[in-house]
């Protein structure tokens, strides 16, 4: 809070200043609590995970949303292996009280979305969520960052999956992905980002809640982690800037993102194979 008030002053190299101390604090908070877990919690992790991570590269993190301990368990596996994880947030909660404070002194970017039919009624905003986008994001151009994005949305729930999309999908274990959110994280930041991470988390016992991680009730967590050359997404034409203008290529990246979904997918049952869950 002390460092979101002082980055309050239009003094820039303060504020950066404050960001770095900032996220050394966030950090410090999580190496806490692994080490409060370690001690008083029974919860083991099993993670596989890249050696080529670095604090110093700019990535993009996508996971499979089941819970809210789904953002613990990304903070302790991922803590100074890769830069403190940011999320994307709606402009409307930097208003809510202390916490927003909070985020911004964190350096969380604020985005600002339309929807299609708002726009087919005021055109002339056509486009400034993207700018809103790339000014949140112009902080990152000189300071490692992890940009992190749910695809789905929202967490998974069986009812939630009983839609047309998910049968179309052959998904029943995850929510069908969303391609606009990471679109415009591409879009703002493609050059500088190093690698797309995919984050398959899987909880052997069921999905938890977050009373059940913090009381030490969950025995396990199995987490997958892979990496994908952002570069090769441009390159390939998997994805491009014409993602907004071109809806051949939004249904082209959409459909690659589908994919990974449903490898996704496939991952997830073949853990729950392993640990022969019924």
């Amino acid at each position: 809070m002390l460092c979101s008030l002082v980055k309050l002053l239009p003094i820039k190299p303060l504020q950066r200043l404050m960001s770095i101390i900032a996220d050394e604090c966030a950090s410090l908070w999580i190496s806490v609590n692994q080490i409060n877990q370690a001690v008083f919690s029974r919860t083991t992790f099993k993670v596989t995970m890249p050696a080529t991570l670095s604090i110093e590269q700019w990535y993009l993190v996508i996971a499979n949303h089941q819970s809210w301990v789904d953002i613990l368990v990304l903070q302790r596996i991922f803590n100074r292996k890769i830069p403190f994880l940011k999320f994307f947030l709606k402009q409307n909660l930097i208003l809510v009280p202390f916490i927003g404070l909070v985020w911004w002194g964190l350096d969380f970017p604020f985005m600002k979305r339309y929807s299609r039919s708002f726009l087919e009624k005021n055109p002339h905003l056509k486009g400034k969520d993207l700018e809103t986008t790339q000014k949140a994001c112009e902080k990152f151009e000189n300071k490692p960052v992890s940009i992190m994005n749910f695809l789905e949305g929202t967490r998974f729930s069986e009812k939630k999956c009983q839609t047309p999309i998910h049968k179309t999908l052959g998904l029943h274990k995850m929510l069908a992905p969303k391609s606009g959110g990471i679109a415009y994280v591409l879009s703002a930041m493609g050059p500088r980002l190093t690698d797309l991470v995919n984050v398959t988390i899987f909880y052997p016992q069921g999905i938890p809640t977050f009373g059940d991680f913090v009381s030490g009730k969950v025995n396990e967590i199995v987490v997958d982690v892979e990496t994908i050359s952002i570069a090769s997404l441009f390159e390939t034409g998997v994805y491009s800037a014409e993602y907004f203008n071109d809806e051949t290529q939004k249904q082209q990246f959409q459909h690659y993102v589908n994919s990974l979904w449903q490898h996704k997918q496939n991952k997830l049952i073949q853990l729950e194979q392993e640990y022969k869950i019924e």
